[in-house]
């Protein structure tokens, strides 16, 4: 009979063997110290983040979407990196899909047996539709589970682009798809409970993918939020802060600016540093396809 590869996530760390023992100072000092081996495996697994990123870019530039598609902790991480793209960088909302186990339910409670329903994973992804310009993140700690593995083949099979992400060595997700990240987190200090490091490290993966896809899509200039929707008094004013720092003038100056330009971050810094009014920074940025920086011509 064929064993089942070794999971590390599902190891024992002796280290922690008596830790239901310890003072509470002691037991944050073992969890933060097995946080920080999280953000390292994150750090060993950068080549492959960098080349997903690479092949996510031009299909996203192109109109693809991101999906997120996981199970319990994994599945409720991606939803958590998703839900963010929008206010941040203007991402629109019909262009992130999540396809959790167990349905909307299962963002705030467990739904049991759902992430073995393999079926369940290939409908939902055959009922999203997939394109060659969609970029699915699929996520698994224990890089096992049916309903991602299903959900995968699916989306690679209408040749989208699949980035198998997940926290053991020889895990079928890391081969399921174009690109396996691997985050060799190993065991957890409570063993088994992979909403701990494995967790921390998904989400840091997450965060750097989506993040650095964003830069790449000219979403960020100059290391600022250009792309942000100011939804509130706050990001109106953080609005104006981000074209005062650009522009090296004072708020009362960007106020007209962003006001000239019905409140676009993008255009309003092109009336200000470039002289040029509102109709023409359209024009630029239309042309430049939304990149601030090719709009001003580098």
């Amino acid at each position: 009979m064929t064993r089942p590869p070794t999971r590390s996530t599902e190891g024992f760390d002796e280290a922690f063997a008596d830790m239901d023992g310890w003072p509470a100072s002691r037991v944050l000092d073992g969890l933060a110290r097995h946080q920080e081996q999280a953000i390292a495996a994150v750090r060993r697994a950068l080549p492959e983040l960098a080349r997903a990123v690479d092949l996510a870019v031009p299909r996203l530039a192109a109109g693809g979407r991101i999906f997120y598609v996981g199970a319990g902790t994994s599945g409720r991480l991606g939803v958590q990196d998703g839900a963010e793209l929008t206010p941040t960088f203007s991402w629109p909302r019909e262009r992130c899909v999540f396809l959790i186990a167990g349905g909307d339910a299962a963002v705030t409670r467990s739904v049991e047996g759902a992430e073995d329903d393999r079926e369940a994973g290939r409908a939902r992804m055959h009922a999203a539709s997939p394109t060659r310009d969609d970029v699915v993140l699929a996520l698994a700690a224990s890089g096992t589970t049916p309903f991602v593995l299903a959900a995968a083949a699916a989306a690679r099979e209408a040749g989208a682009l699949v980035v198998g992400i997940a926290c053991n060595a020889g895990a079928p997700l890391l081969d399921a798809g174009d690109v396996g990240v691997l985050l060799d987190t190993g065991p957890e200090a409570i063993s088994g409970s992979t909403r701990l490091k494995a967790g921390t490290a998904q989400k840091a993966a997450l965060n750097l993918f989506s993040t650095a896809a964003m830069v790449g899509l000219g979403r960020v200039y100059r290391g600022l939020m250009v792309d942000m929707q100011a939804s509130n008094e706050k990001l109106r004013a953080r609005s104006l802060r981000i074209l005062s720092r650009l522009s090296g003038r004072g708020e009362d100056e960007a106020r007209v600016a962003l006001e000239a330009a019905s409140g676009d971050l993008k255009r309003a810094i092109l009336v200000l540093l470039d002289g040029v009014d509102p109709a023409e920074a359209r024009r630029r940025l239309d042309a430049a396809g939304g990149v601030v920086r090719r709009a001003r011509g580098g």
